[in-house]
């Protein structure tokens, strides 16, 4: 026994079991006795801060959502590839309004959760992988703080690159950001000054997800203001046309395709 968790799909598991609890099918998490405990998503980031998070929003209803999120698709237009599709929320209210909707997700276990809740169109890859396969896209959605997945100045070129590849023309992309620098915790406000210092954007995160005695592999997630995004859309086949703040400082942001 090492005290470091085993690397392994985090992310479906946590919603294996939080579907679990949800419906009373399948096994479920015991905190002793017969009660199911609440599954609740680790992220550790590496200056040793730990916080938690209960997974259960990952499988909310419209009923439970941010008004960002309703904002957010009501967007959407045309066929729609929801990157990061996670328990399949959006997915399935675009199914209902008749939407044709891909969801991507780099987690089998969670597209395992999406079919059983009857998210009809998955594909398991990432944006650079399926940018190989031929499919195009009139909407692409980044939502429940998704914008993150562009990682950083060094990944953003690529990412931003897939995702034109897929797309049709004029398409856009709609992400869901928040800027990191209304805090005034030391805590946060210290980490973005050490990741200045390395020549990293402030809101740069370097995280692992721990669910139980799983963990994932370190990653960089990117937690970026409006004017951040903007640089790094700039040069991309990708415009920034609109910043959506009405739940400051949580933001919709809508890049169009300029090519």
């Amino acid at each position: 026994m090492t005290g470091e968790p085993r690397i392994g799909d985090v992310f479906g598991e946590l919603l294996r079991d939080a579907l679990a609890v949800a419906t009373g099918v399948g096994p479920r998490p015991l905190a002793g006795g017969r009660l199911p405990r609440p599954v609740i998503e680790i992220i550790e980031r590496d200056d040793g801060l730990i916080n938690g998070a209960p997974a259960a929003h990952y499988l909310d209803g419209p009923q439970d959502w941010q008004p960002h999120d309703h904002r957010a698709v009501d967007r959407v237009r045309g066929a729609t590839l929801d990157v990061g599709v996670g328990g399949g929320r959006i997915a399935l209210l675009l199914q209902e309004r008749g939407v044709p909707v891909t969801g991507l997700d780099t987690s089998a276990g969670a597209l395992q959760v999406c079919r059983r809740r009857g998210v009809r169109d998955l594909v398991h890859a990432t944006v650079d992988e399926h940018a190989a396969s031929g499919r195009r896209y009139d909407t692409f959605l980044l939502l429940g703080n998704n914008l993150g997945l562009i990682e950083g100045r060094e990944r953003a070129p690529a990412f931003l690159a897939a995702l034109a590849a897929l797309a049709r023309p004029g398409a856009r992309l709609i992400a869901h950001g928040t800027d990191p620098y209304g805090t005034r915790d030391p805590v946060h406000t210290t980490y973005h000054e050490h990741n200045r210092r390395r020549g990293r954007l402030g809101g740069q995160l370097r995280l692992r997800l721990r669910y139980r005695e799983l963990g994932t592999p370190w990653f960089d997630y990117l937690v970026c203001s409006p004017e951040e995004l903007a640089e790094l859309v700039h040069g991309s086949p990708w415009k920034l046309v609109d910043v959506d703040n009405h739940d400051a400082p949580y933001y919709l942001a809508t890049l169009q395709l300029t090519g």
